[in-house]
């Protein structure tokens, strides 16, 4: 007798509380993460222009937040970290890494101070339960308290260089002499919020941390004051004109992070994987332009011939009106000028570009 084979359900995709308002704004929605998450609303150039010339806004409330408080929470991230900790101050965030033992990067996170002994790590989406569990595993011999707060927050990141014009007239708070990296209570539209001068598209701007409940009302007020809502698709095209890397792509578990040009974020002090961090790189991350053809993660990239690495992330550039990709390629070749990528088996020309391809005012 012939068994019909049982299809294997989708998995259930999780929601950020603002999941209505995006349908409310006809946002197409796609699956990212293990999450269902917008990918553009009125058009993805359209929503990457606005968050350049004037203001857009982002839902990035699928990110992770771990509180960790106790005498012992400074000793234990400066363990588990590659930055140096111990220089932030109450109201200061970074940028840092969570080193893997052996080897990559277990995540790249930032480090909010809120007060002595307290702190705010936001780490990203895909990774949330397997950073839990590697912080979790070195706990032993820490006197502190790792809380994970992620279910209880909404965070927007309101980007692009009216942001501030656009927000001031509703905060109680001078936003203009919070500086790069600041983090503070403030109230918006009413709302108590901590704010962040942080940011992932290398333009100025906010991002709001509010209660979950509260984000949907926050939201619709921020498009009221001419706020433009972005997806997914208009973020990797900012983040990839700003030279950022993002995680899965230019950063993991297995890719060197000293590939990059972030080797400032590793400092002299002890950490977990320090042996590995600090080993040269095989590989080096390089900009590539390209005049009609985008790429993608994962075509390979040749010089003089030869295959010397590969895509890691690629797109037209709505700013530039070309094509832009990041690549990771041999050491010895990361100087060269000319390279090519291969594109459904046709070879295309590349030129080597200074990263970031886009520097904000």
């Amino acid at each position: 007798m012939t068994q019909t084979p049982k299809s294997t359900p989708e998995p259930t995709l999780r929601r950020t509380p603002l999941h209505a308002a995006h349908l409310r704004a006809g946002a197409r929605m796609v699956p990212f993460g293990g999450w269902d998450m917008p990918v553009q609303y009125a058009g993805l150039k359209a929503e990457h222009d606005a968050v350049r010339n004037s203001a857009g806004m982002f839902d990035v409330s699928h990110m992770g937040e771990f509180r960790v408080t106790g005498p012992g929470a400074l000793a234990f991230l400066q363990g588990v970290t590659t930055n140096d900790v111990s220089k932030l101050r109450p109201g200061r965030a970074h940028y840092n890494w969570l080193p893997g033992e052996a080897g990559g990067l277990i995540d790249d996170i930032y480090i909010y101070m809120v007060a002595p002994d307290e702190y705010l790590l936001v780490v990203n989406a895909g990774n949330i339960d397997k950073d839990w569990a590697h912080l979790q595993k070195h706990l032993a011999g820490h006197d502190l308290t790792l809380s994970n707060e992620s279910d209880q927050w909404a965070l927007l990141a309101v980007q692009g260089p009216k942001t501030l014009e656009l927000l001031q007239p509703f905060s109680d708070t001078d936003l203009a002499a919070k500086k790069k990296n600041a983090y503070f209570a403030a109230k918006l539209f009413g709302f108590d919020v901590m704010l962040a001068r942080t940011g992932y598209t290398g333009e100025d701007g906010f991002e709001v941390f509010v209660g979950a409940a509260e984000a949907e009302a926050l939201w619709d007020k921020l498009i009221a004051i001419g706020i433009t809502p972005a997806g997914l698709g208009a973020r990797d095209t900012l983040r990839l004109e700003a030279g950022f890397p993002l995680y899965g792509h230019e950063f993991s578990d297995t890719i060197h992070p000293l590939s990059s040009s972030y080797g400032w974020v590793v400092k002299d002090k002890e950490h977990l994987g320090r042996a590995h961090i600090t080993a040269a790189p095989q590989q080096k991350l390089i900009g590539l332009k390209l005049e009609r053809v985008p790429v993608r993660e994962g075509y390979p990239v040749y010089a003089d011939g030869v295959q010397v690495g590969t895509i890691t992330s690629g797109s037209s550039s709505p700013t530039l009106g070309h094509p832009i990709a990041m690549a990771l390629v041999d050491a010895a070749h990361a100087e060269s000028e000319s390279f090519e990528v291969e594109v459904r088996g046709k070879r295309h020309p590349a030129t080597r570009m200074a990263l970031p391809f886009y520097r904000g005012a």
